[in-house]
């Protein structure tokens, strides 16, 4: 079973993202553990204080060393990986969501405010990660993308574990997938491909690939 731990200031987010369609299911199985843990919890004073002044001025607040230790403190394990989730980590990719996804146990710390004491960075964490070159408010939402990832690619979750090996980003080229069709077969005067009604696998699956390039080199030629 994988077990992943999320800390975060506002747990309430989290209600709801975890509980439906497959990741519902995944937990049903038993096969990953998803808890949800508030930071406060670990502070030292009555109100909950998690974050202070930036040392040398400058705007916002900034996330406090102690509590976040004291939580990792708690709940870290021999084979814990430990991501801080920042705007300043590395882009996260499907190749790093299968290397998590061999790990048993995850640990989330859901940046916020104008982000988290360096120490926190240098000697706490094992990785950062953000999911785009862009600002959110905090670190929940990219905790609930990459849990969502990672969680699909645990053997056992989808019915048809083949089905993360033909996606858009699997595999030793990182090609966008193809297009799908499905009933009817024509609808508007809009028709399926007849290749894809011709029964001929082989033909099918080099249309597929063609198809495959055609569209990363439109949308996404980076992966190329």
């Amino acid at each position: 079973m994988m077990k992943i731990d999320i800390l975060t200031l506002f747990p309430e987010m989290f209600c709801g993202p975890f509980d439906y369609s497959i990741l519902k299911r995944a937990k049903e199985k038993g096969l990953v553990e998803i808890k949800i843990h508030n930071l406060r919890d670990w502070t030292i004073d009555k109100r909950g204080t998690v974050d202070n002044r930036p040392y040398g001025g400058g705007v916002g607040m900034v996330l406090m060393v102690e509590p976040i230790d004291k939580a990792l403190r708690k709940l870290r394990m021999k084979k814990t990986q430990v991501i801080l989730l920042t705007p300043q980590g590395k882009t996260f990719s499907q190749k790093m969501a299968q290397n998590l996804a061999r790990n048993s146990h995850l640990i989330f710390i859901c940046g916020h405010y104008e982000g988290v004491d360096e120490r926190i960075r240098k000697h706490l964490v094992d990785e950062e990660i953000s999911i785009g070159d862009y600002v959110l408010t905090g670190g929940e939402i990219p905790a609930m993308v990459i849990t969502d990832t990672i969680i699909r690619l645990i053997p056992g979750v989808l019915k048809k574990e083949e089905a993360t090996q033909l996606e858009s980003f699997a595999g030793e080229k990182p090609l966008l997938e193809y297009p799908q069709w499905t009933r009817p077969e024509e609808y508007k005067s809009w028709k399926v491909p007849k290749v894809l009604l011709s029964g001929n696998h082989k033909e099918i699956k080099l249309w597929r690939e063609r198809e495959s390039f055609k569209k990363t080199k439109k949308t996404r030629p980076d992966l190329l």
